[in-house]
């Protein structure tokens, strides 16, 4: 959480750079460009791949009714997988970020995640391996794919274009490797807790077995390729950018089934959107889901691609998907893991209802004024007018922005204050007893 606080603050400091109101002027190593490094890393692997993380370390061990391989190996991970996230912000605030979207921790700091990731994958996926279950369910399956994925995809983007590939094909495997930490790394996992977390929480299977399988095996056919769609317009060969374009719209076709699937199982059981505040997490985050992919199977056209690129459109589309859906369904596995964790129920429910309501309207209100800005500012330079004249077409967007940033901000000052709240009230015989009833599943 300290991650994504700091993530937070310093998407909120960028923020405020479109306003001329930068907080932290004049100070060359917390200048915007640095800033928002911080910003977008910490989201993703200081805040996902932490919290990603934990969810595996509650679900592996209960899918395969197996121990990880070491408790003391896991706990070197983690104090392991912090100092790599406190120096990769280090790094990039005194300039020694790398110049690759996604790819910018430290050279001296790359080694370190590589050798973090092969020990972490050995303690998770021993227990996948030993387990002596009947067939795998299908989130062990995602995560299996996560762990194969992810070394490669990381070390593809942080050492490929830096050092053996550089120019065009430089840049065609930067694309990659942007598109790719998103669906072979995050999407992966983000589904395989799905799968496990909202079947035991509404008490019932997974509507469909065999869709779930389709969903996968579309995930591990078509999205390795969409990557080079970042690049559309760009000296990267036509049939590359045909071959991404056609390869995103694809996976939309797969992504039905999955939300299908999902909506499936909830049927009989919609009193729980109402009633279970991790559900509704999961499934508004489904729901931006499904938004997202949609968007995307038009965005990627190069009809579209002549107004939205570079523009606003794209900010608004990479909020919806790292915060919309991982970030929300990270909020539902806190709130139903924090409790188990600290031995205590929620101290105040009423503030996580705040919370949700808060970052719902503070997100979307960001991704509605952020599309449009896009829209403003992509007409704006198709009709050739003066670059200054779409400046001061976007200041009203961006004032919106900062104010939807403070809303989701808010929200997040209430959720850290409950949990803090959770964990300090006195354990008592009834407090450990409502634990415990929840601790049975």
């Amino acid at each position: 959480m300290a991650f994504f606080a700091t993530s937070l603050l310093g998407g909120l400091a960028y923020a405020m750079q479109f306003n001329n109101l930068y907080p932290l002027s004049g100070i060359e190593w917390l200048s915007p460009g640095r800033v928002r490094m911080v910003h977008t890393n910490m989201a993703a692997y200081g805040f996902i791949a932490n919290a990603f993380i934990g969810g595996m370390l509650f679900a592996i061990p209960r899918l395969t009714r197996q121990p990880i391989l070491s408790d003391r190996l896991g706990w070197v991970i983690f104090g392991a997988w912090q100092l790599f996230m406190t120096l990769t912000i280090g790094g990039q605030l005194l300039g020694y970020g790398q110049g690759i979207e996604w790819g910018e921790t430290p050279m001296f700091v790359d080694p370190l995640i590589i050798v973090g990731l092969v020990l972490l994958v050995t303690n998770l996926a021993t227990p996948i391996l030993r387990t002596q279950e009947q067939g795998l369910y299908v989130s062990l399956w995602y995560f299996l794919a996560a762990f194969a994925w992810t070394g490669l995809v990381y070390f593809m983007g942080n050492y490929l274009p830096q050092f053996w590939v550089p120019g065009t094909a430089g840049a065609a495997i930067t694309g990659l490797f942007i598109h790719d930490l998103v669906g072979l790394f995050v999407t992966p996992i983000g589904w395989g807790l799905m799968y496990f977390f909202v079947p035991l929480l509404l008490r019932k299977p997974i509507w469909s077995h065999a869709l779930s399988l389709i969903g996968f095996w579309g995930l591990a056919f078509f999205y390795p390729m969409q990557g080079v769609h970042h690049f559309l317009y760009s000296p990267i060969p036509m049939y590359a950018q045909y071959g991404a374009v056609v390869a995103t719209i694809a996976v939309e076709i797969v992504v039905i089934t999955v939300i299908v699937n999902f909506f499936g199982t909830l049927h009989g059981r919609a009193d729980a959107i109402r009633g279970n505040l991790a559900i509704r997490w999961f499934y508004t985050g489904m729901i931006m889901y499904a938004l997202t992919c949609f968007q995307c199977a038009f965005q990627v056209t190069l009809t579209f691609q002549k107004i939205i690129h570079f523009t606003d459109w794209v900010v608004a589309h990479a909020h919806m998907v790292m915060f919309g859906v991982f970030g929300f369904w990270i909020m539902g596995l806190i709130i139903e893991l924090w409790p188990r964790a600290v031995g205590r129920p929620w101290a105040t429910p009423q503030l996580l209802t705040l919370h949700y309501w808060f970052t719902l309207i503070g997100l979307v209100l960001m991704v509605i004024d952020l599309t449009a800005a896009g829209l403003v500012q992509g007409f704006s330079w198709a009709a050739l007018s003066h670059w200054g004249e779409s400046v001061v077409a976007s200041m009203p967007f961006w004032w919106v922005r900062s104010v939807a940033g403070l809303l989701i901000i808010a929200g997040q000052g209430l959720f850290f204050y409950a949990m803090w709240a959770t964990a300090r009230q006195p354990s008592t015989l009834a407090t450990r007893a409502a634990v415990a009833v929840a601790q049975r599943v």
